[in-house]
């Protein structure tokens, strides 16, 4: 029983010493990666888009 209560209260130390972002931090950072997979998603849909033009070209 002993080993449990150590372990509670190292788990209870090793908490407190976390620091979770604020909600600034979460906002821009999820802006930053929205904006940057927007980004890659329309580069990838151009690339297909092109491709499946070209490609369609070269079959007729």
């Amino acid at each position: 029983m002993e080993k449990v209560i150590t372990y509670v209260k190292h788990s209870k130390e090793e908490i407190l010493k976390v620091i979770f972002p604020t909600k600034e931090q979460v906002r821009s950072a999820f802006f930053a990666v929205f904006v940057v997979v927007t980004i890659i998603s329309l580069f990838l849909a151009l690339v297909d888009a092109t491709m499946s033009y070209s490609l369609s070209l070269i079959i007729e």
